[in-house]
């Protein structure tokens, strides 16, 4: 498993889902994925951005095994809850930004959470995008196909260009990580457009890497994010209840089972129906990939311009 190509992103968008939609039903099970802080930070004191009426919850999902450090951050999402605008919004963080990670100088934003976890990951939000993250769900990608299943699918659009890399991944899901072969045969692509695909299929689809960019991938799993959103909104308290069994045991979070009540019934009010996206860094203010031979790839960024147009995507215009 550790040297799979993840799908965490698609992951912990189903956490939020599971534990802001469905975690009524799921109450008494919180406990066991919540790690308290062990210091109040004192908001007062903190110089990067906070608004009242907006919560944003760092999303990590890791490139192994383990939940909490030692692993990579394969994907990372920020989450807003807009209360004041009724709205939820989602943005993709490049794996590969180069940032500057306290302690260890400038390299992948990647590397942060194997270093010391969410804890290092935080500050590198607050010292290169001057936000303040509170909250964090992690996650790993053990259920990510149980989780597809039990909501029977989700309907994506493949493009033609794309389809021999889906099948060509459906070997090694199916093959090596879906544990419903007894139950389900395997079956491949065969035609382009939007359609709906079951576990290891939407594993495959969101694993497409090398035909076209990290960017059109980052889009795939905000797609495939999307699409679960939707599903889940049409599901009710027994599908939530499947979902949160399977996942909760790959999980940890710092929100308190009766802060995600509260962050529960705020979603459950707002009822966004169509989430707004972004990727960072935006594509207008990328200076591109450079090659390091101590880095790797890495991606520069415009910090002024990009953090700019971010901070408006979160805030809004007013703030």
């Amino acid at each position: 498993m550790k040297n799979f190509k993840k799908i965490s992103l698609i992951l912990i968008s189903i956490i939020v889902i599971i534990g802001l939609v469905g975690v009524g039903f799921v109450y008494s099970k919180l406990n066991s994925i919540y790690v308290k802080d062990e210091v109040v930070k004192n908001k007062e004191e903190s110089k990067a951005s906070m608004v009242d009426g907006i919560t944003n919850i760092l999303l990590v999902g890791t490139d192994g095994e383990y939940v909490e450090k030692g692993n990579r951050s394969d994907s990372v999402m920020l989450v807003t809850i807009d209360s004041n605008k009724k709205d939820i919004k989602i943005s993709s963080i490049a794996r590969d930004t180069y940032v500057d990670i306290p302690g260890y100088g400038t390299e992948k934003m990647t590397h942060a959470y194997a270093y010391e976890g969410i804890d290092l990951l935080k500050e590198v939000f607050k010292v290169n995008f001057d936000i303040d993250v509170d909250k964090y769900i992690a996650v790993n990608f053990v259920s990510f196909m149980d989780i597809m299943d039990e909501l029977g699918g989700v309907e994506v659009n493949v493009e033609e260009k794309n389809i021999d890399s889906i099948n060509n991944s459906i070997d090694a899901c199916y093959e090596y990580y879906y544990n419903r072969k007894d139950e389900v045969e395997k079956e491949y692509i065969t035609k382009a457009g939007v359609q709906r695909l079951n576990g290891y299929q939407a594993l495959a689809f969101s694993r497409i890497r090398y035909t076209d960019s990290a960017f059109a991938r980052d889009n795939r799993h905000r797609e495939v994010a999307q699409s679960v959103y939707k599903e889940f909104l049409k599901k009710g308290p027994d599908e939530y209840k499947r979902c949160s069994d399977i996942i909760l045991e790959n999980t940890k979070t710092n929100i308190s089972p009766m802060e995600m009540l509260n962050l529960g019934y705020t979603v459950l009010n707002i009822n966004d129906k169509e989430i707004d996206q972004l990727q960072f860094p935006l594509e207008e203010y990328r200076n591109g990939h450079i090659i390091s031979k101590e880095k790797g790839w890495v991606l520069e960024w415009d910090k002024e311009e990009n953090l700019k147009a971010w901070h408006k995507f979160i805030y809004g215009e007013d703030n």
